[in-house]
């Protein structure tokens, strides 16, 4: 069997001394020497929409990042651009050494030439052949024997043409251009080294227009969101894309809003989380690839959702529970459900009703259920912040203690 809840404790230590008091209570005191009314304040429950925000750490990241690789080797004779500056798509980034995919090109052109010619004698010898062939002054063997040489000669004129355009094309990619437009970082090689082709990394290019934002959702949330929207408690958005907001590294909030355009199917075995992505403008490049920043997600709302202050939800033997002024202005215990924690209250899933009187200050003073009370003005209260009907704004751990009223 549980213990009752250490708020509980003061209950029986007082239930004992109000009836030593009740005993010997002082001359001229209330009738049968008890206690009057205890001051209480308390909130009119209200059913209000309430929107529901949930915030995870989480790390920017381009919106492309492309490595930039040569496609040929050779020496890198120069680098085109400023190391952080942006660069456009099309943009030479590097030069690798033109010469020798010059002369790879020269070659390839008289070769070319040189099987054209070949071609063109080919096809004017089978040209002479085939008039003789058809007046049978030559033998099969000698006609077929030109045919063949001639459509020889056809494959090699391709075959050169096509060594033409590779090395042609291996001249042009001795510029080595930018894949995409964005900011480059800085360059991994210095001019006069050796690139050995795809295998050597020259540089990076990233897109930070949009910017992505990568953070992992855990099961729990993603599962305890699930079960509240299909119970009614919480309605998503129409289109189900949750809106974003960024909170930067110095606390303040970034302008522009983004939206949640990515959720994996799978889930991360070591961090227990599923990956996900949100997309946020950045035209003027505050965002920055890596940086690591709060996201907050909203969209989705608790409809007719009631909440009340922490401090007013108590816990007993038989779970939480919240005193409720009745009619006749007496302490009624309420078993209250509670759900998600919001601001410094708790949701209340079941047990309230709207416009139920909770008494959220002076529960220490109710010692057993149907207490009678008396309602007061928080204000008038050692401990009291707000007025009836309105949560108060400090956390629990900040309201200050009720002080003790000295008895005789």
């Amino acid at each position: 069997m549980n213990s009752p809840s250490p708020r509980l404790h003061p209950f029986f230590a007082a239930a004992a001394a109000s009836l030593a008091l009740v005993a010997c209570g002082p001359a001229g005191g209330p009738p049968n020497g008890g206690f009057p009314p205890p001051p209480v304040s308390v909130m009119i429950t209200e059913a209000r929409d309430l929107p529901v925000t949930l915030e995870y750490t989480a790390q920017t990241a381009g919106y492309r990042e492309t490595e930039v690789r040569a496609r040929v080797s050779g020496i890198l004779l120069k680098r085109n651009y400023r190391e952080g500056g942006t660069v456009k798509q099309g943009e030479s980034l590097f030069t690798i050494d033109p010469a020798p995919f010059q002369l790879a090109l020269a070659r390839a052109k008289a070769d070319l030439g040189v099987a054209e010619a070949q071609l063109q004698q080919a096809q004017r010898e089978l040209a002479r052949l085939k008039p003789v062939y058809e007046s049978k002054a030559v033998s099969q063997k000698e006609f077929d024997d030109a045919s063949s040489a001639e459509r020889i000669a056809a494959a090699q004129v391709e075959s050169a043409r096509a060594r033409l355009n590779e090395a042609q094309l291996n001249l042009e990619w001795t510029r080595v251009e930018s894949p995409i437009t964005g900011v480059a970082s800085r360059s991994a090689v210095s001019e006069g080294t050796l690139v050995s082709g795809p295998g050597v990394l020259l540089t990076t290019v990233t897109q930070t227009d949009p910017m992505y934002v990568i953070f992992g959702v855990s099961d729990r949330d993603t599962l305890a969101m699930r079960r509240e929207a299909e119970a009614g408690r919480v309605r998503l958005p129409a289109d189900g894309r949750l809106k974003a907001t960024l909170k930067l590294a110095d606390g303040s909030e970034y302008s522009r809003p983004g939206v949640v355009n990515f959720v994996d199917v799978r889930v991360n075995t070591q961090t227990g989380t599923t990956e996900t992505r949100a997309e946020f403008p950045n035209p003027g490049n505050l965002l920055r690839a890596g940086e690591f920043v709060r996201i907050v997600l909203s969209g989705a709302v608790r409809p007719g959702a009631i909440v009340v202050p922490q401090r007013a939800v108590l816990e007993g033997p038989g779970g939480k529970f919240v005193y409720i002024a009745n009619a006749e202005s007496k302490a009624e215990p309420r078993p209250v459900q509670v759900g998600a924690w919001t601001g410094d209250g708790w949701i209340i899933d079941s047990g309230l009703k709207p416009g139920e009187r909770v008494i959220i200050d002076g529960t220490a003073k109710i010692f057993a259920p149907g207490t009678p009370v008396t309602i007061v003005d928080p204000a008038a209260q050692q401990g009291g912040t707000q007025p009836p009907g309105k949560p108060d704004a400090k956390p629990a751990a900040q309201q200050p203690a009720e002080a003790p009223k000295k008895q005789s």
